[in-house]
């Protein structure tokens, strides 16, 4: 981790323009400057989610980048969803 902050978590779905346009990769660069653990994956229904911990500040900092996106993303809404499941060690794009 960046700094001496506990851990959190957040889980969100991202909706909207966002698969087919580099989102994943977006997403894997961002969290991972950001010196958080989790993953990203694109869903059966068109969404993108997104599971992450870390720092409290560095999750927020990523919720605020996910609503931009990539340039040719068109993000409609990042809702937050209830945790599931344990995390990677290291942020990564998961099938």
């Amino acid at each position: 981790m960046k700094d001496q902050e506990a851990e959190q978590r957040a889980d969100f779905r991202i909706s909207g323009r966002v698969q087919g346009v580099g989102f994943r990769w977006y997403t894997v660069r961002l969290a991972r400057e950001l010196g958080l653990r989790g993953f990203v994956r694109n869903c059966a229904d068109g969404t993108v989610e997104v599971r992450a911990a870390g720092p409290a500040s560095a999750l927020a900092r990523l919720r605020q980048d996910l609503l931009e996106g990539p340039p040719f993303s068109r993000v409609s809404a990042v809702q937050e969803i209830p945790p599931v499941g344990r995390l990677p060690a290291e942020f990564q794009v998961e099938s």
